[in-house]
């Protein structure tokens, strides 16, 4: 089968080559993939920046159909539509397993990058983690609740947001679009969207962003601390660390930055201002089965729209060119429908 692996050399770029899968194991099912997308995390694998891992498969935004079913399988049949997201499995057993905190594991495997993902003609899950996708949900949408879509909506949760209260989004990307879509019509909150791009502003505007701020002319905490005295919670999806200085200076006193981006590097925190102000800096990692369970069925229902376009495996290095240069708005989905090319 035809798939795009990470480079030997781990330049943040795929070779797309012709690859033989194992045979399934007891409790692992074999899916066909229909559509994936790709993720910036998939970029941060493909440069080796959490260890390097040459060969392998990428993508975890993967949507598809039970061909095959391994020994002891009772939670899938043939035919049912399912995720490959990128929290592949945990151990089960361990105290976040256990606590509604599964991808926190300490034993957790990621698709795409601890084991093969979904930039492929086919994929190999395990059968009791791969989320089901209701039979009224575009394939292709699902793709981006898969990663972008989890992920935001379990950050929002992570904030406590409250209705008609203040949340910042910084980013308006793949991610900030559907994190605005989510705060507006599930979490009822008042959103201000950050970025610098006039075109993703504009897209996140139309989606509902109460205020949208270009950060490239002028400074987004200044304007929201002067316009609404700070917003109770703020949100970072855009990977410029800048975006978590200028979140931190968004909030008001007792209000909570998510971490959800990966920058290279790290953060100063004002240590002054968030002792004295009580501010709260916390991680929100993608989500639960649960969580994207619900994502699943609140998108099915309408709550949010992704925005997404289609393409060619054998396009996949421009689209890595186009996500290095902030050109894409929404996701972009490889094509497996009509086999790979």
């Amino acid at each position: 089968m035809k798939a795009a692996v990470v480079r030997p050399q781990c330049d943040g770029y795929f070779d797309i080559k012709d690859v033989t899968l194992r045979d399934l194991k007891p409790g692992e099912a074999l899916v066909k993939v229909e559509y994936c997308g790709l993720c910036h995390t998939d970029l941060h694998v493909a440069e080796g920046q959490f260890g390097k891992v040459p060969g392998r498969i990428t993508g975890h935004e993967g949507i598809g159909k039970v061909v095959k079913l391994g020994p002891g399988v009772t939670s899938l049949k043939l035919g049912d539509r399912v995720s490959i997201a990128w929290f592949y499995s945990g151990c089960g057993h361990c105290e976040y397993c256990v606590t509604g905190n599964e991808s926190l594991c300490r034993h957790a495997l990621n698709s795409g990058y601890t084991v093969d993902g979904a930039m492929a003609e086919y994929c190999i899950v395990k059968a009791n983690y791969a989320v089901k996708v209701p039979a009224n949900l575009d394939p292709i949408k699902a793709t981006s609740v898969t990663c972008a879509g989890v992920t935001t909506y379990k950050a929002i949760k992570t904030s406590q947001i409250q209705p008609g209260q203040w949340l910042v989004m910084y980013g308006a990307g793949g991610l900030g679009n559907l994190g605005v879509q989510w705060a507006k019509n599930v979490f009822k909150a008042h959103v201000i969207a950050v970025d610098i791009n006039d075109a993703k502003l504009d897209e996140v505007k139309q989606q509902g962003a109460d205020m949208v701020i270009n950060s490239s002319k002028v400074d987004p905490a200044k304007e929201i601390q002067d316009k609404i005295g700070g917003a109770q919670a703020a949100i970072v999806t855009a990977t410029a660390p800048i975006c978590y200085d200028q979140a931190l200076g968004s909030v008001r006193a007792g209000g909570r930055v998510v971490a959800v981006s990966l920058p290279k590097g790290d953060i100063d925190v004002p240590i002054a201002k968030t002792v004295l102000d009580g501010i709260e800096i916390v991680g929100s990692l993608v989500g639960t089965r649960q969580d994207l369970a619900e994502s699943f069925e609140l998108t099915a229902e309408g709550a949010i729209d992704p925005i997404v376009h289609t393409r060619k495996l054998s396009e996949i290095n421009d689209i890595v060119d186009e996500m290095k240069a902030g050109k894409i708005v929404g996701r972009m989905v490889v094509d497996f429908t009509h086999g790979a090319n």
